[in-house]
C-alpha cells in the first residue's frame, strides 16, 4: 500500500491524526528530501509522541525518480510505503506525479490523505475565487515563455493563482502593473507561518508597496480574472512565428497542448 502524505506548509499543528495515524505504521518512506523528512519526523515525536517503526528512507525527485522506478522492486509495495514531499501537498508543484502513474500502470494500491495546500488556502483568502480558477504553479524565470506565461494569466476568464519566489514576486508585480495597472490581485506570504502577510490591492500599488517590504519568504498570489469579454489566447500559430530558438518554441508548444515537449522539438527541427 502506498500513501501520499501532504505535509505542514508551515505551522506543525496542521499536521492531521490521520496522517500521525499512517506514519506510525509506514516501513517505507519516499521523500525529495530524506534529510527535511527524518527532521520532520523527529519534531512529530517530539510534540505528539508518535512512535515509529524501523523506516526505510528513499529519496525519490525529478533528477532520479525515473531512474528509481524503472529498476525498483514491486514486491517493496508489499509494506505500509508512503511518499512525502518537503512542504505541502505531492504533486503540486512538488514531486509525485510520477509516482502516482506508476502506481497506476502496475495496479498498486494507493490513496491520497488530504493537508497543506497553499493552493486551496489562497484561493479562498483571496476571496477573488468563487468556483472556477486556474493554477499556474510557478512561471518559467525568464524570456519569452515568462512574458507568454503571464500575458495567458491577465487573460485568463478565471482567477489564476501563482507560486513566486521572493526573488521575482516584485518584478512579476512590477510586470503585471506595466500591463495591467487596474488589475485586482491578492498575495500571501509565508502562508500558515508566524509571520504569515497579506496583501490585496491593485497592481500598480502593491508594486509600490511591495519596494518597502521584507520579501524573504513564499509567496503565493491571486490575479483576479479578465474583465474583457474577449480572451486573446495565445494560439500555436503564434508561438511558431516567434523568433526563438526551437528548444524554447517546444516548451512554450507543450504547454498549450499537452504534447511531449521532446516530440514537439523533433517536429519542428526536421
Amino acid at each position: 500500500m502506498l500513501y501520499f502524505i501532504p505535509t505542514p506548509i508551515g505551522n506543525l499543528s496542521d499536521v492531521s491524526l490521520h496522517i500521525l495515524e499512517i506514519l506510525a505504521k509506514c516501513e517505507v518512506i519516499f521523500c525529495e528530501d530524506t534529510r527535511v523528512t527524518k527532521k520532520f519526523l523527529n519534531l512529530l515525536q517530539t510534540r505528539y509522541s508518535l512512535k515509529l517503526k524501523d523506516i526505510s528512507f528513499y529519496s525519490l525527485h525529478s533528477h532520479n525518480e525515473d531512474e528509481i522506478l524503472k529498476n525498483i522492486d514491486l514486491d517493496i509495495f508489499n509494506k505500509i510505503c508512503a511518499y512525502m514531499s518537503d512542504a505541502g501537498m505531492p504533486c503540486i508543484s512538488d514531486p509525485g506525479n510520477n509516482l502516482v502513474k506508476f502506481a497506476q500502470k502496475n495496479k498498486i494500491k494507493y490513496e491520497v490523505l488530504s493537508g497543506s495546500n497553499a493552493l486551496i488556502l489562497a484561493a479562498v483568502a483571496s476571496g477573488l475565487v468563487e468556483k472556477e480558477f486556474s493554477f499556474l504553479g510557478f512561471l518559467p524565470n525568464k524570456g519569452d515563455e515568462r512574458k507568454v506565461a503571464i500575458q495567458n494569466a491577465l487573460n485568463s476568464p478565471y482567477p489564476t493563482i501563482i507560486y513566486e519566489s521572493p526573488k521575482r514576486v516584485l518584478n512579476l508585480i512590477k510586470n503585471i502593473a506595466d500591463l495591467d495597472p487596474q488589475r485586482e490581485i491578492f498575495i500571501i506570504k509565508e502562508a500558515t507561518k508566524k509571520f504569515e502577510t497579506k496583501y490585496f490591492d491593485k497592481a500598480i500599488n502593491l508594486a509600490q508597496i511591495l519596494e518597502n517590504e521584507n520579501l524573504n519568504g513564499e509567496f503565493c498570489l491571486v490575479i483576479d480574472k479578465s474583465k474583457n469579454t474577449k480572451f486573446e489566447t495565445i494560439l500555436e500559430s503564434d508561438i511558431l512565428d516567434l523568433d526563438i530558438p526551437p528548444k524554447q518554441k517546444s516548451k512554450l508548444l507543450s504547454k498549450i497542448t499537452g504534447i511531449n515537449q521532446k516530440e514537439i522539438y523533433k517536429n519542428l527541427i526536421k
